[in-house]
């Protein structure tokens, strides 16, 4: 996923109840819904920024012999300045760009 392109909010604000309601016809299965996408996105951002990181670690690395590197830090502000995972799932669910279904209503 390009973090770089996202178009969501990286504030909190306040939203209304309707526009959660109205896509599933239950404020709970919304929010089941947003959680699980936000545990989603999260992930994925845990893993990229693994990854990342990974690169610059060395096998012989202990407490004392600990270097700054430029890259590391420009990377962790990179995703520090990143919208939230709860943020960009409620942007997703907001512009019907979530699939989801239910298996009690599909039966």
């Amino acid at each position: 996923m390009d973090y770089k392109k996202l178009k969501a909010n990286t504030n909190t604000t306040t939203q209304n109840v309707d526009g959660l309601y109205k896509p599933t016809g239950n404020i709970y299965e919304s929010v089941v819904i947003l959680s699980k996408r936000a545990n989603q996105i999260a992930l994925e951002m845990k893993e990229e920024l693994d990854r990342k990181i990974g690169e610059f670690a060395s096998p012989t690395d202990n407490l004392e012999e600990i270097f700054e590197n430029r890259e590391q830090i420009e990377i962790a502000r990179f995703y520090e300045q990143l919208p939230k995972p709860t943020l960009i799932s409620i942007n997703e669910f907001l512009n019907d760009k979530i699939y989801y279904r239910s298996p009690s209503k599909e039966s």
